[in-house]
């Protein structure tokens, strides 16, 4: 039986995409991969390319509130940002719940390349969570 994660942020447009994006890739078919935000602010297209970067195409992504996935029992649910963490409406079900603060990339200042350089550090550290999530909750 396949497990259900949620990654749950602010606006669903840049780390809970990113944290999808290698989810799905390094948990293959053991979990259905869910992400939300606690608002709506469409996937960021410097997210999208950071992760086609990597490897990863996240392209086809929509940005989807957390009401919509109300009706599904997820075994996890993963905060990526403390406002989602501190704002995350209570789910009825047994969902194990993790959090993890990673900086906003949409927040990012200063020149193209200062941007994407930011951009790419905090995509290494949702790939590193995101790998040691499923190596030890698979």
């Amino acid at each position: 039986m396949t497990k259900k994660i949620l990654v749950l942020c602010t606006g669903n447009s840049c780390r809970s995409q990113m944290a999808e994006g290698y989810l799905r890739y390094f948990a293959g078919n053991k979990a259905e991969i869910y992400s939300a935000g606690i608002e709506t602010h469409g996937v960021n297209p410097n997210a999208i390319a950071i992760m086609k970067e990597d490897g990863i195409d996240i392209s086809a992504h929509t940005s989807n509130h957390i009401d919509e996935y109300s009706h599904i029992n997820f075994d996890f649910i993963i905060t990526v940002c403390d406002n989602a963490n501190e704002s995350c409406p209570i789910f009825l079900s047994k969902a194990k719940k993790f959090h993890h603060n990673f900086p906003d990339p949409a927040k990012a200042v200063g020149t193209d390349h200062e941007i994407t350089a930011q951009f790419r550090t905090i995509r290494q550290s949702i790939k590193e969570y995101s790998q040691n999530f499923v190596a030890e909750n698979l």
